[in-house]
């Protein structure tokens, strides 16, 4: 599922393999039934692409989404979906196979990243080791490696820009602190905090942009 932006409504969108070595930034945040990837079930995945605006200024763009069934053999772990809400077995969550919700996301990204002109997508994320984790156990479990749009260990950690731009390492402290509203009530939802990480990601990049962040030149 997607929604948004557009890439071809993007003037500025051939800026972005120049801006980034190639590679087009996307955010992802996964839910999940544990911490452990190769033992736990990865059961949500949102990605939101980052694209310039006609004015030059980067902006969240095109969102996927997927609820996935949890993998047979894997585990969920009771604290876990506490922590999360998640409720595996609930028919409304419309939940797909890993596979099938992984395949629709990468052809999505893969479209954009091919309008970019881009040869590759980086994974932006908050801790973005561990999303990239599991979506890299996903894509060994279903087979997807050739799929897959994404750089399989580099990333682009909103941890650590927060952390340099506003002192903040915890995401709803680093988006108060960037002005960027936040709701704990919708917060574990890989939709919701895709889409605020976007933000946070956006504020530092185009203060940087503009040299407010900028190393000095004496």
């Amino acid at each position: 599922m997607s929604d948004a932006v557009s890439a071809d409504a993007l003037p500025g969108l051939t800026a972005i393999k120049d801006r980034f070595r190639g590679f087009l930034p996307v955010v992802v945040d996964v839910e999940t039934a544990g911490f452990e990837s190769g033992r736990h079930a990865l059961l949500e995945v949102a990605a939101v692409a980052v694209l310039p605006d006609a004015d030059g200024l980067w902006v969240p763009g095109e969102r996927f989404h997927a609820h996935l069934k949890p993998e047979p053999g894997l585990e969920l772990d009771p604290a876990a979906l506490k922590f999360n809400g998640i409720n595996p077995s609930h028919p409304l969550r419309l939940a797909v196979s890993e596979a099938d919700g992984l395949r629709e996301i990468f052809h999505g990204l893969k479209r954009l990243q091919k309008d970019a002109g881009c040869k590759r997508c980086i994974l932006v994320g908050h801790n973005a080791h561990f999303d990239l984790g599991f979506i890299n156990a996903a894509i060994a479990r279903q087979n997807l490696k050739n799929q897959s749009p994404f750089h399989p260990f580099s990333v682009f950690d909103t941890v650590t820009l927060a952390g340099m731009a506003y002192g903040q390492t915890v995401l709803a402290k680093a988006c108060e602190a960037a002005g960027i509203p936040f709701s704990q009530s919708e917060a574990h939802s890989a939709l919701y905090d895709a889409s605020v990480t976007a933000e946070l990601f956006c504020k530092v990049l185009n203060a940087w942009t503009a040299g407010v962040g900028s190393p000095r030149q004496d």
